[in-house]
């Protein structure tokens, strides 16, 4: 995608910010953002409507959604979408947005391969032939969804497995480089939760995080958040409670204009699932064992959609644990054990 001029897009702001003072010459979609961004700031998102559009600062928007969309402004009337929902649905209620305010939709930048932040690609790029872009290991899954739920399950993934939730439909993605980006928006690399999961920072100070974090209803709730490499998820969660924005947009978590409280809540739950983990193998167990004991203790519900999730997160933990010395494995009537050092 061609850069767009830095000074054109200052000439915009100024003329649109002086259409929004007076009042006039602001087509209707225009006229909706300016009443929504004067009524959002600040708003609990208990009091947002499901697929409404919010905006956070002159160029930077989200649509409510349950994996929230990124939506930037560009060189009007081009936008980017960051991320584009679960499904086909979720790719008609952002076209309505597109429509109602006369954009263009000229990229979507994935910020990782899961199905909820792909699902929308492949309708959106039928409807609007925008580009897709995906980072590094993320561009293949999103080409091949079936990736996802067979990486998670670790073989070929029965029907059940096989659903919109976990496997989206397949959608034309191209490798995100810096190249790819438009100006005025930065990656930032965000490894842990998915393979190269990377966030956006626009630039007028909007931060959106992915899926590096989780709400602390969310935690209380599931208590065990999915997650791929467990020490690469610290490091990004330790980065991200230093950083500074004008607001954060975490896809499964309020927005904020702080968010260190919450990733240290995230890094704690990280630590005690591990150390419950730890307890756990007192004695030599089979993977099944520790996935059992796990979902009894923090009462959780077996199916074929939770034990691959929280299964591979397990999994995960299990290696990070023993790679740091806490857990030995050991094999012994042909199983896979493992114990507490």
């Amino acid at each position: 995608m061609p850069r767009s001029g830095k000074a054109a897009r200052e000439r915009s702001d100024r003329i649109y910010e002086i259409q929004l003072s007076a009042g006039i010459g602001v087509p209707s979609g225009q006229a909706c953002l300016r009443q929504i961004r004067c009524r959002c700031a600040g708003r609990k998102e208990n009091t947002v409507s499901m697929y409404e559009l919010i905006q956070l600062s002159q160029r930077s928007c989200y649509i409510q959604s349950p994996a929230k969309i990124g939506l930037v402004r560009l060189e009007d009337p081009e936008v980017c979408l960051i991320d584009s929902g679960s499904d086909k649905d979720a790719g008609r209620r952002v076209r309505q947005h597109l429509d109602a305010n006369g954009w263009r939709l000229t990229a979507i930048y994935n910020t990782h391969s899961n199905a909820d932040h792909i699902g929308g690609n492949k309708y959106l790029q039928g409807q609007t032939g925008c580009r897709i872009y995906a980072p590094g290991i993320e561009c293949a899954f999103t080409r091949h969804p079936v990736l996802e739920p067979s990486f998670l399950y670790g073989g070929y993934p029965c029907k059940e497995m096989r659903h919109k939730f976990l496997m989206a439909q397949e959608s034309d993605a191209l490798e995100l480089t810096a190249e790819c980006l438009p100006e005025g928006l930065e990656s930032i690399p965000l490894p842990g939760h998915f393979f190269d999961m990377v966030g956006f920072r626009t630039e007028d100070g909007v931060v959106y995080l992915a899926d590096c974090l989780s709400s602390r209803e969310t935690l209380d709730k599931y208590q065990i958040g999915f997650l791929y490499d467990v020490a690469a998820y610290l490091e990004t969660l330790e980065r991200v409670k230093a950083m500074e924005a004008k607001w954060f947009v975490p896809a499964h978590a309020e927005v904020s204009e702080d968010v260190s409280a919450l990733a240290q809540y995230n890094i704690d739950k990280v630590l005690e699932i591990a150390e419950k983990i730890t307890g756990i193998c007192q004695g030599p167990l089979c993977f099944e064992a520790i996935l059992q004991r796990l979902f009894s203790a923090y009462g959780l519900t077996m199916n074929f959609q939770q034990y691959v999730l929280v299964g591979s997160t397990i999994r995960s933990y299990l290696a990070w644990l023993k790679d740091g010395g806490r857990l030995e494995a050991l094999f012994e009537d042909n199983m896979l054990l493992w114990r507490r050092k």
